[in-house]
């Protein structure tokens, strides 16, 4: 029986396609997995549209998908996984050499660029009615998540984000109580939620009031503003920045508080230049103890983060962040976003 699969040669869109492949063969890993969902990301879309990402050695198209969800069929004894389990894929595998973070497990902070990444850089996607994983590289979901466990892959970005924001942030002794989430996409949104899980007061600014995002927001108690930064009437003390958009990082600097911590956790394709008065964030920043960091993918630890955390949600509001499902043969219309979108998934079952 063959597998069908999304692939494409990046930067190619006409060829992207759902195309017939060979069964997953067993050197990909000990964990046989249906494919269920994955989600659609910025980056999918780059790949296909711009040709970012890398085909695997030897091969001539790449197998989209990194935001994956599946259910095991066939697992080793001893693996820590059985039949039935959901699970998602873990996305960044180490560089071969290895670096001395990649050595340690910290893939994500891997030195000589030498990872790959399923469906990104090297090695074919989570984007098939079936493929394997090594056991180290999966990671079980509590099977109550149903389809709301495609949402694994952002929230251990986000997991991360908060993880490096109060590693910092503990450096000054006092309690951070408030919280900024830029940006109310599928990014910003787990943002919130975890910020509120652990127990900030959380605000979320994005740039328009339209669609589902606001009620979203406040249904998970937090307080939804648009508009200017400078009017947001609050100083919070950490902030994930999920929009990518430059300028605004370093807006940012004026309406924080003192020893505020600022993790930029998005990234914008625009090349726009905007100007900006370098020296009074340099002195803002110097001044009131300001951290500005940059925090990308996530290490198994923070998908078992983000696996506790989605676990601890609310179902029927995580449900709301799956806001369209596409069947695997409609797959470009999940390139297509519209004004209800939040995060939009291909099913795999159909």
């Amino acid at each position: 029986m063959s597998v069908r699969a999304l692939s494409v040669v990046p930067g190619k869109p006409e060829t992207a396609a759902v195309t017939e492949h060979a069964d997953p063969s067993l050197d990909e890993g000990a964990l046989l997995v249906q494919g269920l969902l994955v989600g659609v990301c910025g980056t999918d879309i780059e790949i296909i549209q711009d040709g970012y990402g890398w085909v695997p050695p030897g091969q001539d198209r790449l197998v989209l998908g990194h935001e994956s969800l599946g259910q095991v069929l066939e697992a080793p004894a001893g693996s820590g996984f059985a039949a039935g389990d959901l699970v998602a894929g873990i996305v960044r595998r180490p560089d071969p050499e290895p670096c001395e973070p990649c050595a340690a497990g910290q893939w994500d902070f891997c030195r000589n660029g030498k990872y790959t990444e399923r469906g990104i850089k090297e090695r074919n996607g989570y984007a098939a009615t079936q493929w394997r994983v090594e056991p180290e590289f999966a990671v079980k979901l509590d099977r109550r998540l149903g389809d709301c466990g495609v949402l694994m892959e952002p929230t251990s970005v986000v997991s991360k984000a908060w993880e490096q924001s109060e590693m910092i942030a503990a450096r000054a002794p006092f309690e951070r109580k408030v919280a900024l989430i830029t940006g109310a996409g599928p990014i910003g949104l787990l943002a919130a939620l975890l910020g509120v899980q652990r127990g900030y007061e959380v605000h979320v600014l994005d740039r328009t009031d339209a669609g589902p995002k606001p009620s979203i927001v406040h249904d998970l108690g937090a307080t939804f503003h648009t508009g200017a930064i400078t009017d947001i009437g609050v100083q919070p003390d950490i902030v994930i920045e999920c929009t990518g958009y430059g300028p605004l990082a370093f807006d940012l600097t004026s309406v924080v508080a003192k020893d505020a911590v600022v993790c930029l956790a998005g990234i914008s394709g625009g090349s726009r230049e905007v100007p900006t008065s370098l020296n009074v964030i340099n002195k803002q920043m110097v001044l009131e103890n300001i951290v500005l960091f940059g925090s990308v993918n996530a290490a198994r630890r923070h998908y078992e983060q983000a696996a506790a955390a989605l676990a601890k949600a609310d179902i029927g509001w995580l449900a709301r962040l799956v806001s369209r499902k596409v069947a695997l043969s409609d797959f470009a219309t999940a390139l297509t976003r519209t004004d209800d979108d939040v995060k939009v998934a291909i099913d795999l079952r159909n």
